[in-house]
């Protein structure tokens, strides 16, 4: 764990670079040729179809009819998307804008203050610039914030910004609401698994899950076409629930092959599967590839929310779910077991997660 108390080089603050005025990005910032978010063989970019957008109104509602539709459609969109945006999901759309301007506020504040939220690659806790130790990497175009949720016990809100003052109160609301929905969504997916409702809550811990939230910042970038703002990666926790910036789009999905950009619709959350799901469900319900574009014209906020499984327990596919005909895919591994390979290396695509499959060779 020695390797993690310390960046392997001096942090740089990618907004600091973009407000310098510079005309090029820095090699370290530069893709190679092949990862580049370009048009290629084998990798265009779809800007003809888009992720499913589903109305949770109905969800878990009086109406049989409509609440089964609305269970086909979350089910659908796992199998074959691993994305999907959901309306009227019950965070209130005056809290999701409060919160998202509260942050923005924060990077556009001074760099000394948030100097004094600087954080190590030990938790990952606080204002950071880069993702993995590996000295000498090429680097995403992004700054973020990255704060502990869940459980209670983990969640120090003194290493919360203390400006804007409405900042930590607005957090733990926030939080608090987009947890509800997590819940919601676990339970919904168990049903549709054919599992217990409450089979993914309880693989998560129960009461005692663990959440994270991170805050992204995108800087404008004088040469887009030569960087990411986010790497390839599939999500290594459990859901992923993303404010997006709805005036700016930067997030990409990959499905058959293409590069989706994803228009988000006003007052929606993009909801992911992240790779315990995957482990869970047996991969009927699969992590997905994703990365982050930037632009030379405005900057982009948004706030990706991760609900986990409690750290230390072990992660494997549910019994209902393997048989003759489908033997389990993955062999148990705790989540904090998986998130320090993630912390170690950085984002690496799929590499990861199927890396875990039996017939593979560990990461560990």
């Amino acid at each position: 764990m020695n390797s993690l108390l310390s960046w392997p080089e001096p942090v740089v603050r990618v907004q600091s670079l973009s407000e310098n005025g510079i005309r090029t990005i820095p090699g370290q910032y530069i893709k190679p040729i092949t990862d580049r978010p370009e048009l290629k063989p084998g990798s265009e970019i779809d800007e003809h179809v888009d992720i499913p957008v589903i109305d949770l109104r109905n969800l878990f509602g009086k109406d049989r009819a409509l609440h089964d539709e609305t269970l086909r459609r979350i089910a659908s969109a796992c199998e074959d998307w691993g994305f999907f945006q959901v309306v009227n999901h019950g965070v209130s759309h005056e809290l999701m804008k409060r919160t998202r301007d509260a942050w923005r506020e924060f990077f556009d504040s001074p760099l000394e203050s948030k100097q004094l939220y600087a954080n190590s690659p030990s938790t990952y806790e606080g204002y950071g610039s880069r993702l993995g130790v590996e000295k000498g990497a090429i680097l995403d175009w992004c700054d973020y914030f990255f704060l502990n949720f869940l459980p209670v016990v983990l969640r120090n809100e003194s290493k919360w910004p203390a400006q804007p003052t409405s900042c930590r109160e607005l957090v733990a609301e926030y939080g608090a609401e987009v947890t509800k929905l997590c819940e919601r969504l676990l339970k919904a997916m168990s049903m549709n698994l054919e599992l217990q409702e409450n089979y993914l809550q309880n693989a998560f811990g129960g009461d005692d899950v663990g959440a994270c939230l991170r805050v992204n910042f995108y800087p404008k970038c004088p040469q887009p076409e030569l960087t990411l703002g986010l790497s390839p990666h599939s999500d290594p926790g459990g859901i992923t629930v993303l404010l997006p910036d709805h005036d700016v789009t930067g997030l990409q999905v990959r499905n058959n092959g293409k590069w989706i950009t994803v228009k988000s619709v006003p007052n929606a959350f993009i909801v992911n599967v992240g790779d315990q799901i995957q482990v869970l469900s047996n991969a009927i319900y699969k992590s997905v590839e994703h990365r982050v574009i930037v632009n030379s014209e405005k900057d982009r906020v948004s706030l990706a929310f991760f609900y986990n499984p409690k750290s230390d327990l072990l992660i494997q596919p549910a019994e209902e779910l393997v048989g003759a005909d489908r033997p389990a895919l993955y062999s148990p591994m705790t989540f904090e077991e998986y998130r320090i390979y993630i912390r170690m290396n950085g984002p690496r695509g799929k590499i990861q997660i199927e890396s875990l499959k039996s017939n593979r060779k560990s990461p560990f």
